[in-house]
């Protein structure tokens, strides 16, 4: 904003010491206008596809290659002096300059008047001064501006920048695309606001001279003649001889700038003329601009052409201000920046180390790093699980991720993945870092396999084999195990032996009464023969006597004895006299 506001004051200060030098000036006395007071029919773009031939179908536009010839001279110009026949068959002499341009995309720019912000300003500006803003090599005017307050028409892209929006209003256009793309005829505002391939520089013009080699100009006439029709106004335009300027381009891409000299209704070329000349140039594609007293060719800084305003001193010719301006300037390198590796010299990239042409945007690795690594200013970065100066190379084994300096962490001899580390395990262990043996009766990769052993048996891990012996903690374990479960089989049968065993008579606890009744009747037993001893032991100590009787005496009174007591049923037995008596 504040380098266009200096701009616009500094191209303000000189045009005004260029009056206080009493410097001639144009007195726009030779104007050749298409419209009174608008640019452009006001109708919609559908109305344009409808007034074309049915042949060309929907697309109002044709597009073309543009030369590349950036090892050709930026452009050749020719002078050209030609007998004109009109319609009437009278003979005139027109003499102009036909310009061509070997790299259009690199050597074409549109300019705002004075530089940048001189639409916004609507300011008007000579051509010569205005191609002093981009050194210009050939300059000539170029699209149509408003006399009375000098706004821009149409549309207007200089170098990438939208500077004017028309809305819409169908007036033939010229643009570049961005991919060196030439586009003539008609467009719709989303055509111009297009961002996949926009518009590096555009510019309106007023009618299609030739299209796809033929001329044009009366399918021109219905898409953008509007109510000047009606007046003449349109038909004056195109009919009338005057200074003519049109930009086309050839079969090889190469622009094409035509510029003829002439006065409105006195010399030059109709624009019939100018497309039936520019066809036997073997042009294209071209479209008329601005013509007139604003008709002016500036060639290496200085105008090389006779302009047809009348300057303040009326005998005096000279060039008048204007708007647009289409400049043809050393080739601009692709991007202007170099992609920032790098400087433009005479319109080519002169990059810095490592980096290459085109535009200095594709490091010098880029072909070298393979499909598993990116060029940087540095060199060559790999992926993840690759190595070396072109990222050929697989990490060393043992080693993973990027630049493979991660140490794998896989035990038992698993091998590591090289991107991200995982581990693939060897048969006979699994785990993320094959840090576990196959639980048993498993065995072989990922321990899948079940063992095939008689009685359940475990087999080895690695093999399946069921011949195997184990070491280590797998052992103790496998002891273990057999020992608890050997003891936990024993309990189990203690167990069911006593469930199935038959039961007692007498509970434990039955036994025990009986014990203890027979006992306490022992000791009871044993304490009356105790008491009775005792008592016998103190009787035979108060008496000592004893009596004595003979054997034979004693079986014989037994016997005699017996036989009374047979008879008469008496005892058999008598106490002795000393006992009776102690009974007594």
């Amino acid at each position: 904003m504040a380098t266009s506001y200096v701009n616009f004051v500094l191209i303000y200060i000189g045009v005004c010491l260029s009056q206080c030098k009493d410097l001639r000036h144009s007195s726009d006395d030779d104007l050749l206008l298409p419209y009174s007071k608008s640019h452009g029919p006001s109708h919609s773009h559908r109305h344009v596809r409808d007034c074309q031939p049915v042949s060309h179908g929907n697309v109002t536009h044709e597009t073309w290659a543009a030369s590349k010839h950036s090892n050709s001279p930026v452009f050749k110009s020719n002078i050209f002096i030609s007998d004109i026949t009109d319609d009437s068959g009278v003979h005139r002499w027109a003499s102009g300059h036909i310009t061509e341009v070997h790299d259009p995309l690199r050597s074409v720019s549109v300019l705002e008047p004075g530089g940048p912000g001189g639409c916004r300003w609507s300011h008007r500006e000579l051509v010569e001064l205005t191609a002093k803003t981009r050194k210009c090599l050939v300059a000539q005017n170029g699209g149509f501006f408003d006399t009375a307050n000098g706004q821009c028409l149409g549309n207007v892209i200089s170098d990438g920048k939208l500077v004017r929006n028309s809305g819409g209003i169908q007036n033939a256009q010229f643009g570049i695309r961005k991919d060196g793309t030439l586009v003539f005829g008609y467009l719709s505002e989303d055509d111009i606001l297009d961002q996949v391939n926009p518009f590096v520089q555009l510019i309106s013009g007023v009618v299609w001279l030739l299209r796809n080699g033929e001329i044009y100009i009366s399918e021109s006439i219905q898409a953008e003649c509007d109510k000047t029709q009606e007046t003449g106004q349109f038909q004056y335009f195109v009919n009338v001889i005057s200074a003519r300027t049109a930009v086309g381009h050839d079969a090889e891409g190469k622009l094409i700038l035509f510029h003829v000299d002439g006065q409105t209704g006195v010399r030059g070329m109709n624009l019939w003329q100018v497309a039936k000349f520019l066809k036997e140039q073997n042009v294209i594609n071209a479209i008329n601009l601005d013509g007139g007293g604003s008709a002016t060719y500036i060639l290496n800084g200085s105008l090389a052409n006779y302009p047809s305003d009348h300057c303040k001193t009326p005998e005096w010719r000279c060039p008048r201000p204007v708007s647009t301006v289409l400049c043809v300037h050393e080739g601009l390198c692709q991007p202007e920046d170099c992609s920032g590796h790098g400087h433009c010299v005479e319109g080519r990239c002169v990059c810095q180390q490592d980096w290459s042409s085109p535009g200095c945007a594709n490091l010098t690795c880029q072909t070298e790093c393979g499909e598993h690594g990116i060029c940087t200013e540095n060199g060559c970065v790999c992926d993840a699980g690759w190595m070396g100066s072109n990222c050929s190379q697989v990490c060393a084994a043992g080693f993973y991720g990027d630049d493979c300096n991660q140490t794998c962490a896989c035990a038992h001899g698993g091998s590591c993945d090289s991107v991200h580390g995982r581990c693939t395990c060897p048969a006979g262990f699994h785990g993320d870092f094959c840090e576990k043996e196959c639980p048993l009766g498993f065995y072989g990769l990922n321990c899948k396999q079940p063992c095939q052993c008689h009685d359940m048996c475990p087999c080895d891990a690695v093999t399946g084999s069921c011949n195997t012996t184990y070491q280590g903690e797998r052992n103790i374990s496998l002891h273990r195990a057999g020992h608890c479960l050997a003891t936990q089989m024993w309990t189990e049968w203690r167990q069911e032996e006593k469930a199935h065993a038959p039961k007692p008579y007498l509970s434990e606890q039955n036994w025990l009464v009986v014990s203890a009744i027979l006992a306490t009747l022992l000791l009871a037993s044993l304490a009356g023969n105790l008491i009775q001893t005792c008592r016998k032991c103190k009787a035979r100590g108060q008496k000592a006597d004893y009596s004595y009787l003979p054997l034979g005496e004693i079986n014989g009174s037994m016997e005699r004895s017996r036989g009374q007591g047979m008879k008469s049923g008496k005892v058999l037995f008598q106490q002795e006299d000393s006992d009776s008596q102690d009974s007594s």
